[in-house]
Parts: structure tokens; sequence; C-alpha cells
């Protein structure tokens, strides 16, 4: 019998030709209507310089054994940005594993201690699946008590698309879940056969309509710092910055930080919110948890 198809490889290659008009690549216009969005298979081989044979099976998830050369070809082609790059090696070389439950992720004491001194700003510790592992005062008091959660239910794509009041917090919903959908796609290249993965996916694709159709576009991008614009039940609207911190020890930990400029509006709100928070709050300020259907 044959090896399954490497179904990850077919639909991120798919997809990102998809993207990609003619003009764009570089090609000559071509009399006649064209019956699909992007390129055609032919097209990628022929920018590619591999035949259309070997494109075609590679695109189905049959070849085992693509070289570098023609990855970084093929990626070259696509038009792909480093990232994107990288999860293609990824994906083309997937581990040869049955799946298993990864180890407990447990939080360093001394990072423990350096987010709890961060007194002024929100920030919170991510791990794998972007389950929450750790937050400060302000985090809680920004968010939710994580604390307080099912540790089950301690995971940002869970709460974003699930919880509705979680969801109504962010002025630019669609653009912050998109960026946890292509983090979960990112984390899903490294981990091919992590079950509890595979759950999370399954049960948000099953919940979600929204998430069920980003997870299908196969986008993958990384945030490491930006701005992102809240409404805040307590306090209105807030405009933060953020950066995120990955652990040199521990690749899949990431501390985030909130920043706020000095002086604005935010500023004076979010001083507001950390006075009406005492360090041992035992629930969120940002009003009861209503968890979807």
């Amino acid at each position: 019998m044959g090896t399954e198809p490497n179904t990850e490889l077919r639909d991120f290659l798919h997809t990102r030709r998809a993207k990609i008009t003619p003009a764009e690549a570089g090609l000559a216009p071509q009399p006649g209507a064209r019956r699909v969005p992007g390129l055609r298979r032919e097209e990628v081989a022929q920018l590619a310089g591999v035949s259309v044979d070997y494109y075609v099976r590679l695109e189905r998830g049959r070849h085992v054994n693509v070289s570098e050369s023609v990855l970084d070809a093929i990626a070259r082609a696509l038009r792909l940005n480093e990232l994107e790059r990288a999860h293609l090696f990824r994906l083309a070389r997937p581990t040869r594993r049955r799946p298993r439950t990864l180890p407990p992720q447990r939080v360093r004491p001394g990072l423990r201690l350096l987010l709890d001194s961060l007194t002024e700003v929100p920030a919170i510790v991510l791990g794998r699946r972007m389950d929450i592992l750790a937050s400060n005062r302000l985090g809680r008091a920004l968010y939710t008590d994580f604390e307080a959660l099912p540790a089950r239910d301690r995971n940002v794509a869970r709460l974003i698309f699930l919880d509705d009041s979680f969801r109504s917090l962010y002025a630019d919903w669609d653009d912050a879940a998109r960026g946890v959908v292509s983090s979960l796609r990112l984390y899903a290249g490294r981990h091919p056969h992590d079950p509890a993965l595979a759950e999370l996916v399954g049960e948000l694709s099953i919940r979600d309509a929204d998430f069920r159709g980003w997870w299908a576009d196969h986008d993958v991008f990384e945030r490491t710092h930006g701005t992102k614009r809240y409404h805040h039940p307590l306090v209105g609207e807030l405009v933060l910055g953020y950066e995120a911190f990955t652990a040199a020890d521990d690749p899949e930990q990431t501390l985030g930080v909130s920043t706020v400029e000095p002086g604005s509006p935010s500023a004076e709100r979010l001083k507001l919110l950390a006075s009406w928070t005492g360090p041992t709050e035992q629930k969120s300020v940002a009003g009861t948890r209503t968890p979807r259907a």
C-alpha cells in the first residue's frame, strides 16, 4: 500500500497559487477565459523549472523526496515570504510520528516574577496552541480572570471564537481572530501530530463558521508587535501596543506585553482600570463570561 497523501502540503500549495495572478507572476497574458483563480499548476511548474507531472504529484501530496532546491524554486514561483517558505519546508518534510500527548508546559519561576513585576501594563504568557500559561493582574483585568477558568478554557483561540464577552472586547475582532488562526496554522506545521491541537481545531471548526473558513485559507503570518483597540466594559476604548518575546530556552512560550502611550487617554483609562482591581481580585472586571452555544 502507498503512503497517505500529504493533505496539508496539498492544501497549502493550492491556496498559495490561487492567490497569485499570472500578471503578478510575470507571465504573458493568454487568450481565452481562465477556469481557475490565480495560477494554473502548469504555470507554477513553468515558473519553478520542474515538469508539470512532478508538480502535480507534489501538489497532490504524493511526492515524499522533494529536494531543497525544488522547494526553493516553488517558493519563489509562488512568491512566498520567509515565514511561508519555512512553513512550506516543514509541510513538505513532515515527521513520521504517531499522535502523542505533549508534556505540560510550566512557566519558569523567574519568568513568573518578571510577569508579576509588570504592574502598569497588561501581560500574559502563551504556550502551545495559544494556551494561556500565566497572566499578571492587569492582564486579568483587561481580558478575563484566566486562573478562574477551567484549564481547558485557558486558551486564546477558544475564548476569542467561543466566548461572547471575550469576543466583544476586541474593536477589530476580525483582524485579531485571523491572527489567532494564523498562529495555530504555524503551530500545526511544527506539531502536526498533536492530538490536543486536532481536538481544538475540530471543535472550533464545528462551532464557528469564521474559524472554519479562515482555517481553510491556510494563511500563515506572525505578529510580534503592533497595535490593538479594545472596548472595555468598565473604562471604554483602549488603544494599546503589544510586543511579543519568545523565551530562548523554550521557543513555545511567548511573553506578550501591552504598551501604552504616556499621557494618552488610554494611559489614563489603564490607570483607572488598575485602581479598580486590587492584587487579590477574584473575578474578571471585563464582565461575566458568556460562552457561545
